[in-house]
């Protein structure tokens, strides 16, 4: 059975649904007429997730500004601004009061006037910006994951609760959510085209990743930030950072539900040398469900071998197969069903769908799931680490705070000292 454009189109319906609109909707900022006044832009977070960010939040309404800009180094908010012109032009309005540089660059952005802020800062600090954006009314792209310990899920659940009180929209960067094969893939099994579904099988398999040697007069903060993926403090591990995509689908597929406990494997195998921090270089999670329902998740960082990144869900009635590398969407079982409907961009998605429930007054709320598959992730390194099963109570009541409570330059950073299973404790 194939996939009409309408059915794409009503299942687009039915997610954005899903996200928790209030039955009563009042606006923030009063748009006169047919709400089409401008609306201003913050990006906090200048790299190359945050200036692809901008560009797509550009590209979504036909009356949208650059307004500010925040970043922790200038080189990064200059390359993004000159990257940004080229491709928007009269779009892009940061002059250089609003270019803002530094810790506290983000509190800068709030306060410049911006209707919307798009946050692509490390993991770390998501919590602390998300919470600053809501505080501000400010309507809010987050990027994946939302947190990097248990502390910062929290942060961001009560973030998420406060938007939908004032009716800001908050839009996740799990980015899948908004890719309509996905949608309509994980739509059917919702809908029960599998049966119910047992065992979720997903993988993020990859190759190495950038890295900036050391230069002379960095400080070790600035080395850090330079290198964040590599530092668990700051991205959270790749489970936490990358695979986390991986396992938000495996949630997906099980509507949900929350995993009630995890245990599995991890370590450090081939990627040992000091240039990588102090992370992980693969994973091998089993996340237990109840009844008998399983997740088994599995990812690596590691330089010439074989890639995947999908997930194969096996139900009572059949089997579902979403490869993210081969496009490959598809049922088979008991209903025999094939995506064909058109290819989507789900990361200008993201933010057509974000600036259109502003126009519209009907704001999205990712907050809640977003969190919940952050969680996940962070449950699955934590198992690794002790080599301990993890409960999901244990996981989202854990006391772990990563990384330092003030920044500056001068800063001390977590020592790099790689986790070692069976001696590494729990908090």
């Amino acid at each position: 059975m194939a996939t009409s454009r309408r059915d794409v189109l009503k299942l687009a319906g039915l997610a954005l649904a899903g996200s928790s609109f209030p039955s009563i909707i009042i606006p923030t900022k009063s748009f006169s007429g047919v709400n089409s006044e401008t609306l201003k832009v913050g990006l906090i977070g200048c790299g190359g997730r945050g200036s692809g960010a901008a560009k797509q939040a550009l590209s979504a309404d036909s009356n949208v500004v650059l307004h500010a800009m925040g970043d922790i180094f200038s080189d990064k908010l200059e390359a993004s601004l000159a990257g940004l012109k080229k491709v928007h032009g009269d779009k892009v309005k940061v002059d250089d009061g609003h270019k803002f540089i530094g810790f506290d660059a983000y509190k800068k952005v709030l306060e410049s006037g911006v209707d919307v802020v798009l946050l692509a800062t490390p993991p770390h600090f998501r919590p602390q910006h998300l919470t600053a954006a809501i505080n501000a009314g400010k309507h809010v792209f987050c990027e994946k994951p939302v947190a990097v310990d248990a502390p910062g899920v929290r942060k961001v659940l009560e973030a998420a609760k406060l938007a939908k009180q004032k009716n800001l929209s908050l839009v996740s960067g799990f980015c899948w959510r908004y890719d309509e094969p996905k949608r309509a893939s994980f739509g059917q099994i919702l809908d029960g085209a599998i049966g119910e579904v047992n065992t979720v099988y997903n993988t993020y398999y990859t190759g190495l990743l950038w890295s900036f040697p050391r230069k002379e007069g960095w400080t070790d903060m600035e080395y850090q930030l330079r290198n964040w993926m590599y530092y668990t403090w700051l991205s959270g591990d790749h489970i936490v950072e990358q695979a986390v995509h991986s396992i938000d689908m495996m949630s997906w597929a099980f509507g949900g539900k929350l995993p009630e406990s995890a245990i599995g494997i991890g370590g450090r195998q081939v990627r040992t040398d000091p240039l990588f921090g102090y992370i992980f270089d693969h994973f091998g999670i089993t996340y237990e469900y109840g009844n008998g329902a399983k997740g088994f998740h599995f990812s690596r960082q590691q330089a010439n071998t074989d890639t995947s990144y999908m997930v194969e869900s096996l139900g009572s009635k059949g089997r579902a197969m979403v490869d993210c590398s081969k496009r490959v969407h598809e049922i088979t079982g008991a209903k025999n069903w094939k995506y064909t409907g058109p290819a989507s961009d789900m990361y200008q998605n993201e933010h057509n769908e974000l600036f259109a429930s502003i126009r519209n007054r009907k704001p999205i709320n990712d907050g809640e799931w977003m969190s919940h598959s952050t969680l996940i992730a962070i449950m699955g390194r934590m198992a690794a680490y002790t080599g301990k099963k993890i409960t999901w109570e244990q996981a989202m009541n854990s006391t772990e705070k990563l990384g330092p409570d003030t920044y500056t330059w001068e800063t001390a950073v977590p020592v790099a000292e790689v986790a070692k299973p069976g001696f590494t404790a729990f908090s």
